[in-house]
């Protein structure tokens, strides 16, 4: 297997109490429709084309996020319920950079939940450990406060805002926040992951 296959091959991932599923459209888009509704997308900005009402809306805007390039998305399923939380992402994937961004899209239901918390910790642990990445990026719009204040409690790093940088799908503009996480900061940013998935 090639570096690049390697980087974005959809492995099975699991948790204690999720499992990061190869995102299949046909598989999960009903699951995952049972708990949409219309905040889960407010700042999901130019990864949306069009508004999701049904499932075969879900359908399409699933396989939308599956074939753009240099990415790898997987479905977040809770154990015990069987639940289809919502949907996480590698993108931007630069090899030679040994770097990439992290997606999450997660239904309102679970907003707060350690489903949140332990993908992105079964994520980086990947991006870290075994694919000897040297940083991860996430991107935020700046009026996203929930998701400022999750990455914020996680040890993420804020390296600053990318001004007016984004056109919404109503032509406003909006200026986004990044963090991120390099490699000699893993250790550290895993052990806080580690405990508030185990509830410390």
């Amino acid at each position: 297997m090639t570096l690049q296959e390697t980087w974005l091959e959809p492995v099975l991932l699991y948790g204690k109490h999720i499992r990061l599923e190869p995102l299949d459209p046909i598989k999960h888009a009903a699951a995952m429709f049972e708990f949409y509704d219309a905040t889960a997308t407010t700042f999901l900005g130019p990864s949306i084309s069009a508004p999701i009402e049904s499932v075969e809306a879900m359908i399409v805007h699933l396989e939308q996020q599956r074939s753009r390039p240099n990415r790898v998305n997987w479905a977040v399923r809770i154990l015990g319920s069987n639940a289809v939380a919502g949907r996480v992402v590698f993108a931007d994937v630069q090899i030679k950079h040994l770097s990439l961004e992290l997606g999450t899209l997660l239904m309102p239901a679970f907003w707060g939940s350690v489903a949140n918390v332990e993908a992105k910790l079964l994520l980086m642990t990947r991006v870290f450990e075994v694919l000897g990445a040297n940083r991860v990026q996430f991107t935020v719009e700046a009026e996203n406060l929930r998701s400022i204040a999750a990455l914020q409690k996680m040890g993420i790093t804020k390296e600053g805002v990318r001004r007016q940088c984004q056109i919404r799908l109503d032509g406003s503009v909006c200026d986004l926040v990044l963090f991120s996480v390099i490699k000699s900061e893993w250790a550290s940013v895993k052990a806080h992951l580690e405990a508030r998935a185990n509830g410390v």
